[in-house]
């Protein structure tokens, strides 16, 4: 057991120094912005955006939470009833597989015109 806690907290350790060290090897104006959207923080805020990426970001979000809605089915298949757990986890899967292709068919996934 003590080998164990050993291990856990020389691996952390490792860790902590390595996190300190590797981003300093290499700055640049990119990494020392405080921020990460891609836009100049001193540039107007009246920039037009993206609507495809907003589109993609969407639909991500809305896959992440099928991914959310779906995590308890095999809790739930070990009840009395799995037949309508499995119902429910069909349903929403069939809704998104057509939400899908109706995205596709629509053009909405094509990153390029």
């Amino acid at each position: 057991m003590t080998l164990f806690f050993l291990t856990t907290i020389l691996i952390s350790m490792i860790l902590i120094l390595v996190s300190f060290w590797l981003p300093l090897m290499n700055p640049s104006t990119e990494k020392l912005s405080p921020y990460e959207c891609g836009f100049d923080p001193l540039a107007s805020a009246r920039l037009p955006y993206s609507m495809r990426f907003f589109l993609v970001a969407i639909l991500f979000l809305l896959f992440d939470l099928e991914i959310a809605l779906l995590l308890p089915t095999p809790w739930a298949i070990q009840l009395l009833s799995p037949t309508t757990a499995l119902m429910w986890a069909s349903i929403i899967i069939i809704l998104l597989t057509l939400g899908f292709i109706y995205e596709w068919l629509q053009g909405a996934l094509e990153w390029a015109e």
